[in-house]
């Protein structure tokens, strides 16, 4: 199988906007006939100023629904090895033996190596020299406000990279596997499969069935019983707010976590939400997750972390230039049997 280097991930350069003339409706100034009458002050000194800077409003699940291991350096890409056991005639009669035999079952290891694509994330800030005056005059940091922007760029990216991977450079992520398992949703009583035309006894049906089918294709490994959901906005607030019955004071949510074939085996389940699995399914419908949320099973690296790796002023641009730089995976599916999709809830 032949594997495409992802590369550099350029995020671009953040860059102040480079001060100009002051837009119309903006603060008006006293000109001179009202400083010749009095006035001489300039309106702005009225205002009272709001030190909050509200940054754009975003969010970002990553760190929750995978591990996250650090630490390999700047290579190309990431590998892991497996093993398959097999013996000869089966484990089941060919053991079986007496006196008098003249030979005996072998065992035979199969060793083989996965190999996963790793990327350069590069983003940049630039902070011009008479903005940055400016700034230090009115006592805030340009440089802070920045760096806040470049960590803004790498977290929606760590996001993307995490549960639908890069596009353009074939990787996938959490809900976009092309080797997990997918299946449709079965219908309710009222002849639809959406969450909101079902009962919390179909829902919860739904839930056990994907549990038990991974917990099956995992040979009923104790360690492989799913442990984490991940489902779309929508329905997670519906079994949040959905009561059992009209009598009732528990959820839908609560009921399935009470109630749910993970809990019941010894384990515990997670049920959360993410924007990324809306209309991820087949057809574009929203699709649930079911996975193993463990090393093991499924991680992705954080090979280099996000750090600054130099600063130098720009004397051309008259301005001062920042790189970061980031070496990342993309997910690692190490057992497809462990995930799988369940489309059109």
């Amino acid at each position: 199988m032949s594997f495409q280097n992802v590369g550099t991930y350029n995020a671009g350069v953040f860059t102040p906007k480079a001060a100009g003339p002051a837009p119309v409706g903006g603060v008006p100034v006293m000109d001179a006939d009202g400083i010749a009458s009095g006035g001489a002050f300039l309106v702005s000194e009225l205002e009272k100023r709001d030190p909050l800077i509200r940054k754009p409003l975003t969010s970002f699940t990553y760190p929750r629904d995978i591990v996250i291991q650090t630490g390999g350096g700047w290579v190309d890409y990431v590998s892991a090895m497996s093993v398959a056991y097999g013996i000869t005639g089966g484990a089941v009669n060919s053991p079986v033996t007496a006196g008098g035999a003249n030979g005996i079952p072998v065992v035979q290891a199969s060793v083989d190596k996965g190999v996963y694509k790793a990327h350069v994330f590069a983003a940049a800030l630039r902070v011009m020299f008479q903005d940055m005056q400016r700034a230090n005059y009115i006592g805030r940091s340009l440089d802070n406000l920045l760096q806040d922007g470049v960590r803004m760029a790498y977290d929606k990216h760590m996001d993307a990279n995490g549960y639908v991977g890069i596009g353009d450079y074939g990787t996938t992520g959490l809900v976009n596997n092309p080797d997990a398992t997918e299946t449709p949703a079965v219908n309710g009583a009222k002849g639809t499969a959406t969450w909101a035309t079902k009962t919390p006894q179909e829902i919860l049906k739904d839930v056990n069935d994907a549990i038990t089918s991974v917990w099956a294709a995992n040979e009923y490994d104790e360690t492989a019983v799913p442990n984490h959901i991940l489902i779309p906005y929508e329905q997670y607030n519906y079994i949040l707010t959905t009561m059992v019955t009209d009598l009732a004071t528990e959820t839908i949510y609560d009921f399935l976590l009470k109630n749910n074939a993970a809990a019941k085996n010894g384990g515990s389940l997670f049920i959360g939400a993410t924007r990324w699995c809306k209309g991820a399914g087949t057809g574009d419908k929203d699709r649930m997750v079911v996975y193993v949320n463990h090393e093991r099973f499924v991680k992705m690296d954080e090979l280099v972390p996000m750090s600054r790796i130099m600063s130098a002023p720009n004397v051309a641009n008259v301005c001062y230039d920042t790189a970061y730089m980031a070496n990342l995976s993309e997910v690692q599916l190490f057992y497809p049997t462990s995930i799988l999709y369940v489309d059109g809830i």
